[in-house]
């Protein structure tokens, strides 16, 4: 039998699993988050939930965040064998509650983000720990065995500077679900505050991810493409203010950025066909932003990074077969977006070959990708109950 790993010098709390390998018939999965409600994350990952072969998994959701009463809550409710509500619960309570049903394996979906408990994991409630989706880097902590991610977010170049493990998924490792409904109304440019001609460059990335290197590379692309806009979503109005204001000092008029207030997510899904072209940031990519874009139809141009955050859009990029609009360098990507602007029948071809593999690729493929992470639970249990330590695990499409 392996060892407990010793995280008590670490956290300064006792270990709750102290070795055990258990026998269940089907392997005990948890996935602990503040987020089961309307998040980003949850509407994300409500279709994996839901698709897991229950014949081998025995699923659980560990909920310390608000129940906002959404109908995605409810969802959410109903998606798991076991749902519990742990709001008013301290860390170490909750670790004894995962110690107590012998969960195989525990997933952080927050790693550290808002709200966040990593605290229940340094108490090392199950034998297998690993965090998926909500941080996108190391933990950089001893009691998390493995994070989940795929080649391009994590370059095998790459794997030594994580504390943990990584476990590669083929395709992406970003997960989305293809039930996702958009809306069915037909904005009109007019309705939105877009001018009725012109191109229109968007992202709807928050703000804080607009560097002023990105942001002089927009001006750029606008000055060069006569006629165009750069539509964002819109933050507070002191950010708009300075945005408004940062354009005119690199001499683009500041009536050319347009500013989108916030609707329902069916409805912000549709108003996407209203753009022609979403343009990325870095050093911190769009991540559900750009599979809102890609699942609404509106391709999306990034420039990759060199860490784990910025990478994203070009692993999703990869999964939807767009790899062209992959770009590598600033100058790469504001040449790429000058001559997609100017070539609408190059640009329309992309758009049709993307309206084709939204619903043959595998970034869409739900049930695709609930199948490969299934595989990567199996790998990580089955090094466990050899009594191996953990290691780093590659899984075939």
């Amino acid at each position: 039998m392996r060892p407990a790993p010793d995280h008590a010098a670490f956290s300064g709390e006792t270990p709750r699993w102290r070795g055990e390998r258990y026998r269940h018939e089907r392997i005990r999965i948890a996935y602990l988050s503040a987020d089961f409600r309307q998040h980003a994350a949850s509407v994300l990952m409500a279709g994996m939930f839901e698709r897991h072969d229950r014949s081998r998994f025995e699923v659980s959701a560990v909920s310390f965040g608000a129940d906002d009463g959404s109908p995605m809550r409810k969802r959410l409710t109903a998606a798991f064998e076991h749902f519990v509500d742990a709001r008013g619960l301290s860390d170490d309570v909750i670790a004894d509650l995962v110690r107590e049903h012998e969960i195989d394996i525990a997933v952080d979906l927050m790693g550290y983000t808002t709200n966040s408990r990593s605290g229940i994991f340094a108490r090392r409630p199950a034998p297998v720990q690993a965090h998926y989706m909500g941080f996108a880097g190391t933990m950089g902590a001893p009691f998390l065995d493995y994070v989940i991610a795929d080649r391009t977010v994590i370059p095998e170049r790459a794997r030594a500077v994580y504390a943990e493990k990584v476990v590669t998924l083929p395709n992406s490792y970003f997960v989305n679900d293809d039930g996702r409904p958009i809306g069915e109304r037909v904005f009109t440019r007019a309705e939105l505050g877009l001018p009725d001609r012109g191109f229109v460059f968007c992202c709807f990335n928050g703000s804080h991810k607009i560097t002023p290197d990105v942001f002089d590379g927009w001006m750029r692309i606008l000055k060069r493409v006569n006629g165009s806009v750069l539509w964002l979503l819109a933050d507070h109005p002191a950010t708009i203010g300075n945005l408004m204001r940062e354009a005119a000092a690199r001499g683009v008029d500041p009536k050319r950025l347009i500013f989108a207030r916030r609707i329902p997510p069916p409805d912000h899904l549709a108003r996407h066909r209203a753009a022609d072209l979403f343009l990325d940031t870095l050093p911190y990519n769009a991540h559900t932003t750009a599979c809102d874009a890609l699942w609404a139809g509106l391709p999306v141009l990034t420039r990759t990074g060199e860490t784990f955050a910025g990478r994203v859009a070009a692993s999703v990029l990869g999964a939807a077969g767009l790899r062209e609009l992959i770009t590598e360098t600033s100058a790469e990507y504001e040449r790429r977006a000058i001559a997609l602007a100017s070539d609408p029948a190059r640009l329309a071809a992309i758009r049709a070959r993307l309206a084709q593999n939204r619903l043959t690729m595998p970034l869409f493929d739900t049930r695709l990708f609930t199948r490969h992470m299934e595989a990567a639970f199996a790998a990580m249990h089955r090094r466990h109950q050899a009594g191996e330590p953990p290691d780093h695990i590659s899984i075939r499409g």
